[in-house]
């Protein structure tokens, strides 16, 4: 089995009392695939994932953190250090649970979740090359990170594609307004 997990950003001009724009017109649409295989073990356990973006000189931003954010006393956020190379990214300096950001884990099947563009963890990004992650984790299994880099603005259209082999199956992003 597998877990397909879409992220998509849009947005629209929209001006605020303030007047200041929230979000350019035709802002871009940015969907992220990824493929979590289901392994044939003997004690499977749903893994923790983080999906987050650098880019050289600025801080990461985390866009999606999954993980058993609803055990008692807040017993799901000792085991989000495993998903080593985002924690220390950026995970440590985070609050649990971040609003916007966290999120269960997510069985096995197609998964869906919507940013906009100026909003929400992506926020503004300034154009550039940068770097989408997506590390997962698991109790009694392994651990895996995938790169896929991206200019931003991106060309509509515009896709990058890479694999795991073990932890990750196939992850694709694509660029649309």
């Amino acid at each position: 089995m597998q877990i397909r997990h879409s992220l998509a950003l849009t947005g629209t001009a929209a001006l605020g009392a303030a007047g200041a724009i929230a979000a350019p017109a035709g802002a871009q649409t940015m969907n992220v695939s990824v493929t979590i295989p289901r392994l044939s073990v003997a004690e499977y356990h749903r893994p923790y994932v983080a999906i987050w973006i650098e880019k050289e000189g600025a801080a990461p931003r985390s866009l999606s953190v999954w993980y058993d954010y609803d055990m008692k006393n807040g017993e799901g956020t000792k085991w989000l250090r495993d998903v080593r190379q985002w924690w220390r990214a950026s995970g440590r300096a985070m609050q649990f649970p971040a609003d916007g950001v966290t999120g269960a884990t997510r069985a096995p099947g197609d998964q869906k979740i919507a940013f906009t563009a100026g909003k929400g963890p992506l926020g503004q990004l300034a154009p550039g090359n940068y770097t989408l992650l997506i590390e997962a984790a698991r109790e009694v299994g392994g651990r895996e990170v995938v790169r896929l880099p991206f200019a931003w603005p991106p060309r509509p259209g515009a896709t990058v594609k890479a694999a795991g082999s073990t932890e990750l199956g196939a992850i694709a992003l694509s660029f649309a307004k």
